[in-house]
């Protein structure tokens, strides 16, 4: 049995109590969970002894996607040889579970941890909650509130759509090989805004226009999308900085811009 190496910029977790924490931070609702890239299984095997959940995983490694089934033989039939990233969620776990919400669990690999999110994101009707391990800085981030120098264009996007918990800190040392950052785990829980009531692509591009010169005022900032608006004396927030706005903050700039350049829905 070949143990599979590392991927994807991907560290291993051998520390079986923290592999237990994480475990037990998953909310036992919705009962169906998927994790992405079990690696040698040492989550996998926690969820597989939990009988109040309906684990499934996704593995791109074909190492891994062989070594799993042999260490666990009861993973063989919930075991899914898919790019995550390219994988669609609306067929998972089959046409009858289609639309059944789910919870996404995972060591994640931390070059595209932030593809996986927004992945998410794009699913978030299903993906109900999400509890991950992520470079410690980048969950930071993801968790910061307004105010804050590390706020930016993943805490706004990830908080429009979900309530956000920085739950504990994992030191290098619990991974195989160790990474040269610490890491944390974070729980993702669904929220319930249903709707932005404005343009969800517009809405990211003004969030991401905002935090891309995050020193300048919005007022220069925003240029790009407000300088054929003559009336810029009117839109909200204009003094600040991105980092100064809440997600509710940035829904209403959007809102005005759209009503007062609504071409530029149009031309996105």
């Amino acid at each position: 049995m070949i143990r599979p190496k590392k991927h994807l910029g991907q560290h291993f977790l051998h520390d079986e109590n923290i592999a237990r924490k994480i475990i037990a931070s998953i909310p036992r609702e919705p009962r169906l969970v998927l994790e992405i890239g079990p690696g040698t299984g040492v989550l996998s095997k926690y969820l597989l002894e939990d009988d109040t959940l309906d684990p499934w995983f996704i593995e791109v490694d074909r190492e891994a996607a062989e070594y799993l089934p042999v260490k666990f033989p009861q993973i063989r039939h919930r075991l899914i040889q898919a790019d995550f990233l390219k994988y669609q969620l609306g067929s998972f776990p089959g046409e009858e579970r289609s639309l059944e919400p789910m919870t996404i669990l995972g060591n994640f690999p931390y070059n595209i941890s932030s593809q996986i999110l927004f992945k998410a994101v794009g699913s978030r009707e299903r993906v109900r909650c999400i509890v991950g391990m992520f470079q410690k800085e980048v969950a930071e981030r993801i968790t910061q509130q307004p105010g804050n120098k590390t706020y930016g264009i993943l805490s706004v996007i990830l908080q429009a759509f979900y309530n956000t918990e920085y739950l504990f800190t994992v030191s290098e040392s619990v991974f195989s090989p160790p990474p040269k950052v610490k890491s944390a785990v974070i729980r993702l829980t669904r929220n319930t805004r249903n709707t932005l009531g404005c343009d969800e692509l517009f809405f990211f591009r003004v969030v991401k226009t905002a935090f891309n010169q995050r020193r300048k005022t919005l007022h220069n900032a925003l240029k790009p999308i407000t300088a054929d608006i003559r009336d810029e004396a009117g839109l909200p927030f204009l003094k600040s900085r991105a980092e100064q706005l809440s997600v509710e903050d940035f829904i209403r700039l959007t809102k005005e811009i759209e009503q007062r350049q609504p071409g530029l829905i149009a031309n996105e």
